[in-house]
């Protein structure tokens, strides 16, 4: 532009000068405008930040009952005098139950929106921790397990999905695992809770660990005040000026606002025809096409598997595992839990600082092997070396160690990815196909570890959860694509390739080929 200015000047003079006069105000334009959009970005990304942390306080109840009830389920025990039966039931109970909310969940959000979704669950939630805090006998316990697993099931459904609508392509697998950073936070907190508490009678101390679970509800409450609709449901409504609106909040300038909405606009584009009612959702499910095929069997296969190497039945009978390697007295059973506690929940920070920087397979891959080597030395620990100095230590590392494992892969990549990859107007039902799953094998784990654990020991079962972790990583391989990068509606197009079905990563410029082809 120097060059452009004497140029002109050598040829008119004073219009010279003047040229140039205009070129240093439009400098002065241009740094006003960056300024200005430099401004729009940070508002934005706290703007999106906080709409992704209040989506995710629900899945704080959901990792403060897993916490919680590790512990007071040894003073329910002594309370209601439970049988060992009984015990499985009670724990296990609210993941399979849970399923329940999750497949009403899909159709529910398709129907009144992601974000009063939210609100009902919640509520359901709350009901049910307000009659186990209450609850003068087993049955009456269960009532409220039951209204609490149907709140979670919807809370664990519908927070991913709600995140994933409304994130810039840019942050949103960072963004979307936020709910297991919250989930991990629950569990901490379930944690700490019984350490607090266990001090108190064994009639009083687990209904106030129960009890302090109702508080996530007064801020989810608050949250439902701020947090606008996913612009994606917006346009399913037809609601497309209001969708506009919350695309300028969430993304950065306006071509971006606009790129975008024209992405979900031809998404939608079938969505509120006949031929796209409910009923012909859950047809089109139960009879995929190839390309929905692969992915329904990546999202339920991703979401089975996170459940089936016994993260749940880590979590909740930790208590349990330590005491068999010879950890004695109830406080510091607790307190090793803690260190569980503390374990999953760094690790999720550092799976919210890599994902969209190294990628989802990656993670995945270092996640599913290290954790098939902490299951498999937890194994060798618990059957050879328990009750032995070494052996405590050992196992206390290995229980610490798969956590953290999980917490840096499939924990937080399993619902990202299931919420990436199913098309607009399967998203919510799909993905509350994946959660059922997902709830289903939790349940199944939590409900027969100590049965399955009396029959060929602690040691033994762990060796079976490393062999399923085995498993996993040759699943990751074969059918997880990378999705980092890529928008919802580029991701739909992976799957159309068979070729980036074959364990192949497929890169953006495949994704721009398949364009082109379309």
């Amino acid at each position: 532009m120097e060059l452009v200015g004497i140029h002109q000047e050598n040829r008119n003079g004073e219009m010279g000068g003047k040229n140039k006069y205009k070129r240093m105000n439009s400098e002065l334009t241009e740094d006003e405008g960056f300024y200005h959009q430099k401004e729009r970005t940070s508002s934005t990304r706290k703007y999106v930040f906080a709409c992704a942390v209040f989506a995710s306080l629900n899945s704080v109840l959901l990792g403060y009952d897993v916490g919680v009830m590790s512990g007071a389920i040894l003073f329910i025990h002594e309370d209601l005098k439970i049988t060992e039966v009984q015990e499985e039931v009670l724990v296990g109970c609210l993941s399979v139950v849970s399923l329940l909310g999750s497949l009403a969940g899909g159709r529910t959000s398709d129907a009144i929106g992601r974000k009063w979704t939210m609100g009902l669950a919640a509520v359901v939630f709350q009901i049910g921790a307000a009659i186990m805090t209450l609850a003068p006998t087993f049955q009456i316990l269960m009532v409220g397990r039951l209204l609490a697993g149907v709140g979670i099931g919807f809370g664990v459904m519908i927070a991913p999905v709600y995140i994933v609508e409304i994130s810039p392509t840019v942050a949103r697998g960072a963004l979307t695992s936020f709910p297991e950073i919250f989930i991990n936070l629950g569990i901490l907190l379930g944690y700490v809770s019984n350490y607090v508490f266990s001090g108190l009678p064994s009639h009083i101390n687990w209904r106030i660990m129960l009890a302090v679970g109702i508080l996530p509800s007064v801020f989810i409450a608050f949250a439902l005040c701020i947090i606008p609709e996913s612009p994606r449901w917006l346009v399913m409504q037809n609601r497309v000026e209001e969708a506009r609106s919350v695309l300028l909040k969430t993304n950065d300038n306006d071509a971006e606002v606009e790129e975008r909405l024209s992405e979900i606009l031809l998404a939608a584009g079938n969505t509120n025809s006949d031929k796209y009612e409910d009923k012909a959702v859950w047809r089109e499910l139960l009879s995929p096409s190839p390309s929905l095929r692969r992915m329904l069997v990546t999202g339920f296969g991703i979401q089975c598997f996170q459940q089936i190497t016994g993260i749940d039945a880590t979590v909740y009978y930790s208590p349990t595992i330590f005491k068999e390697a010879g950890v004695e007295g109830k406080s510091k059973l607790l307190a090793a839990t803690v260190a569980v506690g503390v374990s999953k929940t760094v690790f999720i920070l550092v799976a919210i600082f890599l994902i969209d920087r190294v990628g989802r397979k990656p993670l995945l891959y270092v996640s599913t092997i290290g954790m098939t080597i902490c299951l498999f030395g937890l194994g060798i620990t618990l059957s050879l070396f328990k009750e032995a100095p070494f052996g405590i230590g050992m196992a206390v590392l290995a229980v610490c160690g798969n956590v953290a494992f999980f917490s840096v892969g499939i924990g937080p990549v399993c619902w990202v990815v299931t919420s990436e990859i199913f098309p607009l107007r399967l998203r919510a039902q799909a993905a509350a196909l994946g959660a059922v799953g997902n709830r289903v094998c939790s349940g199944l784990v939590a409900m027969s570890f100590l049965s399955v654990a009396r029959a060929i020991t602690v040691g033994g079962t762990f060796f079976i959860f490393s062999a399923i972790s085995a498993l996993s990583v040759a699943f990751v391989y074969a059918l997880v694509p990378e999705t980092k990068g890529k928008s919802l509606e580029q991701i739909e197009l992976l799957f159309q390739d068979e070729h980036g079905w074959e364990g192949k990563e497929v890169e953006l410029g495949d994704v721009e080929h398949l364009v082109q082809k379309e």
